[in-house]
């Protein structure tokens, strides 16, 4: 018990003496650019995360949130707080992950068919979700990955703010207030928008997955 409780307290500690967002950011701005690579550790799993999320391919995941972390480099500098950094970090990652979403229907990157039967006009690399199944069988796993296929290019069928409010709140688990704040709107609004874009979502599911596909 004592061990755990040494433990405990060093965690604290340690959490106590980290510096706050707003700490980094001040001193980036002050000259240290060493603040920055703590930024960059603190946010880097966060926004490959997201950019998987919104891409759907590791390695042009990688390359854009490459590009992320350039440009926060780049505009840190006049960054002024007037949202959370964290806030201030999703903006730029969807941002970018918009912007390689267009390069690459520009140049026709994407092949796959959609829900009905068309190629998507937009929105080809949504992501792709993991459909748990509480019952395995022996083709379990096939199922699997054909309802998460299906679900990408559901995904992929909705239009762009659909699809974005889908992967903030149910994918990356952020709060009513921080989508709020994120997109400029109230949180009413996040809600209205969010059971529209389920309710979609589930629309076009329904025309392809048969509920034991679900479960």
């Amino acid at each position: 018990m004592t061990g755990s409780l040494s433990l405990l307290l060093l965690f604290m500690v340690a959490m106590a003496s980290a510096p706050s967002d707003a700490e980094l950011v001040r001193r980036f701005q002050e000259g240290d650019r060493t603040a920055f690579d703590a930024i960059v550790h603190r946010y880097q799993h966060r926004v490959f995360t997201l950019c998987m999320r919104w891409i759907g391919d590791e390695q042009v995941a990688s390359e854009v949130a490459q590009d992320v972390f350039i440009a926060m480099y780049r505009k840190l500098g006049s960054f002024r707080g007037d949202a959370k950094l964290s806030t201030w970090v999703y903006r730029v990652v969807i941002n970018h992950c918009k912007n390689r979403r267009l390069y690459r229907r520009r140049r026709h990157m994407d092949q796959h068919e959609p829900l009905e039967g068309t190629r998507a006009a937009e929105d080809d690399d949504a992501p792709s979700r993991q459909i748990a199944s509480e019952e395995p069988l022996a083709d379990a796993g096939v199922h699997r990955s054909e309802a998460a296929a299906l679900l990408h290019e559901g995904l992929a069928a909705l239009d762009e703010s659909q699809r974005q409010i889908i992967v903030l709140r149910d994918i990356e688990d952020l709060s009513y207030e921080e989508i709020g704040e994120l997109l400029g709107v109230p949180r009413g609004t996040v809600k209205s928008r969010l059971h529209r874009a389920r309710a979609q979502l589930a629309t076009l599911l329904g025309r392809q997955i048969d509920q034991d596909d679900l479960h």
